[in-house]
Parts: C-alpha cells; sequence; structure tokens
C-alpha cells in the first residue's frame, strides 16, 4: 500500500468511526441533563457548576473524536497527541468532577439506587478502580499502543479503532476516581497509597513519552513523533499537575485538626 493510499485509507475509517465514537457521549450528555431535572424535583438544586464540568468534559471529547483536530489525528502522529490528551485525560478529569454517579443516585428510584449501590460495591468494580489496576490499565496500555504495531493496526481495522478510543478514555477515567474521590466509594485506599501509585503513573507516562521521542510508533515519520512526544510529556504535566493539586487539598481537608477546623468555622 502507497503512502497517499495509507493516508487516505486512515481517514476514510476516521471519518464515520469518529461519528460513531461521538453518539454514546451525546447520548451520556442527554441523560446527565435529564438526570439533573429529575434531581432538581427531589432534592435540592444540583450545583451548575457540576454541570458545566459534565458538559465541558463531553465538548472536549467530542473535539477529539470529530472536527479538525480529529481529522487532523488520523495523519498526523501530533495531532494524535492533542486528541489522546483531550479523551483519555482531560475529558474523564472533567467529567469525574461532576460527580456523575452521585447525580445518578439522586435521580433514580430508592430500589434502582440500591441497586446501583450494590454494584458498586461489587467486587469486580473494587478491582478495576483499584489505582495499581488502573494505572496498569491506563499507562500500561499506552505502552502497547505505542511501542507495539498495535497504533498502526488500529488505523486499519475499524473493530480495533472503536476499541482503542473506548479503552483509551475508560482507562483515563478509571485512573482519575481512583486518585481523586468526588463521588461517594466503596472502595476507598489511603491517601499515600494513592499518591505512591500517581508518582509511578507519572513516570511510566514521562517515560513512555521520552521513549516514543527516540523510537517513533512503527509507521510515524520521526519529526511528527518528536512533536507529539512533546505534547504528551508536557501536556500530560499540566492535566496530573491538576489531579495532584485536588488530591493534596483533600489529603490536606482529611487529616488537618478538627479544632482548626472548628476555630475557621466560628471565624
Amino acid at each position: 500500500m502507497s503512502l497517499l493510499t495509507h493516508i487516505h485509507h486512515q481517514a476514510e475509517i476516521g471519518g464515520w468511526t469518529s461519528q460513531l465514537l461521538v453518539v454514546p457521549f451525546l447520548l451520556a450528555l442527554l441523560l446527565y441533563i435529564t438526570g439533573v431535572k429529575l434531581s432538581n424535583r427531589k432534592y435540592t438544586k444540583w450545583p451548575l457548576k457540576r454541570t458545566l464540568l459534565f458538559t465541558s468534559g463531553i465538548i472536549f471529547t467530542v473535539i477529539a473524536l470529530a472536527g479538525p483536530i480529529a481529522e487532523r489525528a488520523h495523519v498526523d502522529f501530533s495531532y494524535h497527541m492533542y486528541a489522546h490528551l483531550l479523551l483519555g485525560m482531560l475529558a474523564p478529569l472533567l467529567l469525574a468532577l461532576s460527580a456523575p454517579m452521585t447525580l445518578l443516585m439522586r435521580a433514580l428510584s430508592v430500589n434502582a439506587s440500591r441497586k446501583l449501590t450494590r454494584f458498586l460495591k461489587s467486587k469486580p468494580i473494587s478491582v478495576v478502580t483499584d489505582p495499581a489496576v488502573a494505572t496498569v490499565l491506563n499507562i500500561g496500555g499506552l505502552w502497547v499502543l505505542y511501542t507495539t504495531s498495535l497504533y498502526e493496526a488500529m488505523h486499519q481495522h475499524v473493530g480495533l479503532y472503536l476499541f482503542v478510543h473506548f479503552h483509551v478514555f475508560l482507562a483515563g477515567y478509571l485512573f482519575t476516581i481512583s486518585m481523586i474521590y468526588v463521588d461517594p466509594t466503596a472502595h476507598r485506599r489511603s491517601y499515600l497509597y494513592r499518591t505512591i501509585v500517581f508518582i509511578l503513573a507519572l513516570a511510566g507516562h514521562g517515560i513512555l513519552s521520552k521513549f516514543i521521542y527516540s523510537m517513533p510508533p512503527k509507521g510515524v515519520p520521526v519529526e511528527q513523533a518528536e512533536s507529539g512526544a512533546m505534547v504528551m510529556y508536557y501536556g500530560g504535566d499540566v492535566i496530573d499537575g491538576i489531579i495532584i493539586v485536588i488530591l493534596c487539598y483533600q489529603w490536606y481537608k482529611a487529616t488537618r485538626p478538627k479544632a482548626l477546623g472548628k476555630v475557621a468555622l466560628e471565624g
């Protein structure tokens, strides 16, 4: 297959499959807004900032999957990395901060809410939301994607293309909610454990970006690999920095002396 034919094939696959990928996220936004309306009828008004966070997360997801950046991402690795940051890091963070499970619990009936609670307490959920497991799924998945022929193969097979993009998003979301707790969780891990795993994840992400810089994925030109690696390294640091701030703030709130908290309230 010639280079021009290969590029055309990549763009052709990316076009309608990207549109297909967008559908569940738009449905999720519709369900979230519906949940807000149902919740507001039964409880106090749902915070507007939560709705704005969820909407922003969906918007960035759509930008990553459809539109100019997404179109260029099929043929330019540096743009692919911009899409990766939006889909696998920024969007999951914004969605996690919108507390979707809390809203769902408020919107559902009592019986349905209890069933959801039992599901969230189940062993499988405990496993996939463990920081170490979530890190392997997230960072480990990226190592597999960029150090094997998987990156090139996904642009040639529709099913693989869909699977990889859903994995990038879901793994990024699981990683985020395993590090910072916004929704109530029955499987809480200590701050120390989460911090240690997060540091290891940072190292794995940083080393991978440097590996890509020096050894581009199969089929990726050197200049695109270098540009994409820098986007991954520095862009990832910005988003990870936000998670670090949130994690440290939550840790501080959880461990500060109660007396100080009481004085602050009285003041």
